[in-house]
């Protein structure tokens, strides 16, 4: 079964995407599923069980989506989290035909 996720603690999540608002949640989704879409956020609840954790253990145990985006509104630490998935390609620790994307979100939406 193919799904889409999206790891946010604060915004509404996609009608296309299953949520996870925590890194484990996160992680049991990329044991289970095969992950089209992985949308992440950096700052969770847990200041340290956060995105930078999960793109570690991502890279680490070999746990991929077809297509990473990181919505994280804090500038550097969702650079810092895509810069990681690029250099683990360049490293041939990740696939390199994964799409990774940094594209923020605002933290609130307006209507």
């Amino acid at each position: 079964m193919r799904i889409s996720v999206f790891l946010d603690d604060i915004r509404k999540c996609p009608h296309d995407h299953v949520l996870a608002e925590n890194i484990d949640d996160c992680l049991k989704l990329l044991k289970s599923f095969h992950i089209e879409h992985l949308s992440l956020d950096h700052d969770l609840v847990s200041k340290t069980r956060n995105g930078t954790m999960l793109v570690n253990l991502m890279v680490k145990h070999q746990l991929f989506a077809e297509r990473i985006t990181i919505h994280s509104a804090n500038a550097g630490k969702g650079k810092a989290m895509f810069n990681y998935l690029k250099q683990a390609q360049r490293d041939h620790k990740m696939p390199a035909c994964i799409k990774v994307i940094l594209r923020p979100l605002p933290l609130f939406q307006t209507s």
